[in-house]
């Protein structure tokens, strides 16, 4: 999203909205969409200076640069340049905004698709289409998409749920089937959809909501057609956040990361999920938008603390910066399996969640200084993220029971995410010293038996630890 700115099948689009569970709306439950999209996405390193070579380009250098291959498990969701199946990344290469012309063409649609509340007109001089820049995609949508395909990889493009998108190019507002079926006619598998240029109340008479579900509509009509919808869900004042509005439509509500690229500004993206983390979960979730990896003054520390911090909080993961470019130290995070598997854990679809801020009392909103203690479930046991927000390297203790997830009166084995090490057991608590300013640990913890007999105290936090008699045991 950039709100202020701005194994090839047909029918080629694939269907999955996530549209209101807390509205009263309900996702479609076909299995596109189910875990969170990887990918590649243009806007954070090129904006609108993109054409057909780049695409082109950027989908080989993915595929040259090892970024297509993994040994992971996924689902078979339709995903941006980055899709996975069994023991490999099958990636989607999403277009972002400015490919069109900034006027609509009046060019006849090869088929007509109608609906009760969703027609398509077949006069297209009053509602003409989406037209790709005749410059800049000289040689034609549908046969970029081909050589994209023919890598192996998906496709992606973008539009917007008002007038205009975000860069001032045509929107789809009022002309949602029509812009889905010229998508679909130019080979397109996946839609970006973002919240620009919103038409006068008196016109749409609905809120943000209403205005996404019109094109979720549009989706369900395309029966024939399974579109994977990414929904950005865009809101200045962070209301969409709060509401839990990724389980709706499948992003975050949040100003975006297109300027700035210091690791405060990460900080406050990350501040933004304190609340909603809830609203994460199969076929809905949150957006923290595209990657900065690669980009920007991002140290390696801060760059791995970055990529954790989306990946296990469940968000897609949108690759954006310059391949041809691009720096060892920054492949060797976005090729970092152990994290991805839990960011695609077919399993548990849950993001985590704070367990103690740390630096700051619990629930304080503060930018520059977020949680810094996140838990939470996975199938292989329970992941932590511990983030060190200080200047200076810092060491992070936290009592295992602190998370929800653990336990007591066990122990738990220790697998370091990024150091790829086990690290011995654990016994009632953890601590990870000298984790360098603005670093991060990623543990992965399994339980491994009963913690050993004799321990003191009887509990492992002792307040309000109480013998049978009555007597409290102090600590």
């Amino acid at each position: 999203m950039h709100t202020g700115e701005n194994a090839h099948m047909k029918p080629a689009m694939s269907s999955s909205l996530a549209l209101g569970c807390n509205y009263g709306y309900k996702a479609l439950d076909n299995g596109v969409g189910r875990l969170p999209v990887l990918g590649y996405n243009t806007w954070n390193a090129y904006q609108c200076n993109i054409n057909e070579d780049l695409l082109l380009e950027t989908a080989q250098l993915m595929k040259s640069l090892g970024l297509q291959v993994h040994s992971i498990m996924i689902d078979k969701s339709v995903m941006n340049i980055l899709t996975y199946s069994l023991g490999r990344w099958i990636q989607l290469c999403n277009i972002d905004d400015c490919y069109a012309e900034k006027n609509r063409s009046a060019v006849a649609i090869s088929s007509q698709v109608t609906s009760p509340g969703l027609l398509l007109p077949s006069d297209v001089a009053a509602n003409p289409r989406i037209a790709a820049d005749t410059v800049r995609f000289k040689s034609g949508m549908k046969t970029l998409t081909d050589k994209i395909h023919a890598l192996g990889f998906k496709t992606g493009i973008y539009s917007d749920s008002g007038w205009f998108t975000c860069g001032g190019y045509p929107g789809s507002y009022s002309n949602e089937l029509r812009d889905l079926k010229t998508f679909n006619d130019w080979g397109f598998d996946y839609l970006k959809y973002d919240n620009c240029a919103i038409p006068y109340d008196a016109i749409t008479r609905e809120g943000i909501i209403g205005r996404y579900k019109r094109m979720a509509d549009a989706v369900e009509e395309f029966t024939s057609l399974p579109a994977a919808l990414r929904f950005c869900c865009p809101s200045a004042n962070g209301d969409g956040a709060r509401s839990g509005f990724g389980e709706s439509c499948l992003d975050r509500a949040g100003e975006p990361l297109a300027i700035s690229r210091l690791f405060g500004t990460l900080c406050e993206y990350h501040q933004l999920q304190l609340l909603p983390h809830t609203s994460n979960r199969f076929n809905g979730r949150n957006d923290l938008d595209m990657l900065q990896l690669g980009n920007g003054n991002l140290t390696f520390d801060e760059s791995k603390s970055h990529f954790t911090a989306w990946a296990l909080m469940k968000s897609p993961l949108f690759i954006g910066t310059n391949l041809s470019a691009i720096t060892n130290e920054t492949l060797s995070i976005l090729k970092n399996k152990e994290i991805l598997a839990i960011n695609q854990d077919p399993i548990v679809g849950t993001s985590i969640s704070p367990f103690r801020w740390g630096l700051n009392p619990d629930w304080t909103s503060d930018s520059n200084f977020p949680a810094q203690y996140w838990s939470g479930p996975t199938q292989d046991g329970t992941v932590f993220m511990l983030l060190n927000t200080l200047n200076e390297p810092s060491t992070l203790f936290f009592n295992l029971t602190e998370s929800p997830w653990i336990r007591a009166g066990r122990q738990y084995s220790v697998r370091d995410l990024w150091t790829h090490t086990d690290n011995g057991t654990a016994v009632r608590n953890f601590t990870a010293p000298d984790v360098p300013a603005h670093g991060v640990v990623a543990l992965l913890l399994k339980d491994a038996g009963n913690e050993p007999d004799g321990l003191y105290p009887k509990c492992s936090v002792w307040w309000q630890c109480t013998d049978k008699n009555g007597t409290r045991v102090g600590g």
